[in-house]
């Protein structure tokens, strides 16, 4: 295996823990079907705090269980036969944009209960955070939590050296490995386009089921392998060339979306590339900005309706914290 990373030490309630969120950079939907995918955890952060309770409640709804699917899952897998609970989850990542933030409240959660149950080691706190992402959605792939947990850049079967961990569910596996971050700054902006990610991954697949299905999925590959090295390396300009290649593949699976076609024109003059990231038909983009031109990039993009965000990859992934959130 890989750098082991620390593991989330054994903590009593309550236990306040923090999580990133995740942008990814190459291959999202590819990797579904098994192809790579390169992600960095976000420095946009979600708190959740956990404590005993006299009922079982998540901001303070005792009804959450059967509002919130991701909330019951997290229950039903980790927490069975234990006490009432109060969670309370504070997020500065949007909802339903493309940028983690149910990976994020999931890691945290998983992580808060583990503490809570003796401690968990990061590559079980990865197959176990997975696994209740997946029972919610219904579909995807692991590399959302992957990168919750591990933080800094990740690839998902794809770069070199050893896999930090694997995940597995039936008969696929996906392979988890440490990129180099070459420290650049990025600019996400939210759509305001909420979208499905369990929608958009069961329209992808319609799509590469169809003939050219099998050269449209060799190029998504291609791509990511390059993307991976090209970041690894610090290559802005092969970067640049190989995200604007991934949203013309996108486009061709069609989960981009007019106000995502929108943000990436706005973006134009002060970036050097710019695609969605995440599941698509709505959500966000991802933009690297020109050098220097990051504040630039940022107005153009508010300009035409997004919500900007300057961010870089939290080094760290998911953690436990001093104090609970406010509110």
């Amino acid at each position: 295996m890989g750098e082991a990373l620390p593991a989330i030490p054994a903590h009593p309630l309550p236990v306040a823990v923090r999580a990133p969120g995740k942008c990814i950079v190459f291959g999202e939907h590819a990797v579904v079907h098994g192809a790579p995918e390169l992600l960095f955890a976000l420095d946009l952060e979600t708190q959740v705090y956990v404590a005993p309770g006299a009922v079982t409640r998540l901001n303070g709804d005792a009804e959450a269980r059967t509002r919130n699917r991701y909330f019951a899952q997290a229950l039903d897998s980790l927490w069975a036969g234990g006490g009432p609970i109060e969670v309370r989850a504070l997020s500065r990542i949007p909802r339903a944009a493309g940028l983690g933030s149910s990976a994020a409240f999931v890691a945290a959660l998983a992580a808060g209960l583990g503490a809570a149950t003796g401690g968990i080691d990061r590559p079980t706190l990865a197959e176990r955070s997975f696994q209740i992402e997946r029972g919610a959605q219904g579909v995807g792939s692991p590399g959302d939590t992957a990168a919750v947990i591990g933080g800094g850049f990740l690839a998902v079967n794809g770069g070199s050296g050893d896999p930090l961990w694997t995940v597995r569910d039936g008969d696929r596996r996906w392979e988890v490995r440490r990129v180099e971050d070459p420290g650049w700054l990025w600019v996400v902006a939210h759509s305001g386009i909420p979208r499905s990610t369990a929608d958009a991954v069961r329209a992808v697949g319609q799509r590469l089921s169809r003939p050219d299905g099998p050269a449209l999925l060799a190029e998504f590959r291609r791509v990511a392998e390059e993307g991976i090295d090209a970041v690894g390396s610090g290559d802005r300009a092969r970067v640049a060339e190989l995200m604007t290649r991934n949203q013309e593949l996108l486009r061709e699976v069609g989960v981009s979306h007019p106000r995502l076609e929108a943000l990436i024109e706005a973006a134009g003059p002060a970036a050097q590339a710019a695609k969605l990231t995440g599941a698509g038909a709505g959500g966000s983009i991802v933009a690297l900005p020109k050098p220097g031109e990051e504040t630039d990039l940022v107005r153009r993009l508010a300009r035409a309706g997004g919500l900007p965000f300057v961010v870089r990859a939290a080094p760290s992934g998911v953690s436990l914290a001093n104090e609970a959130p406010a509110g």
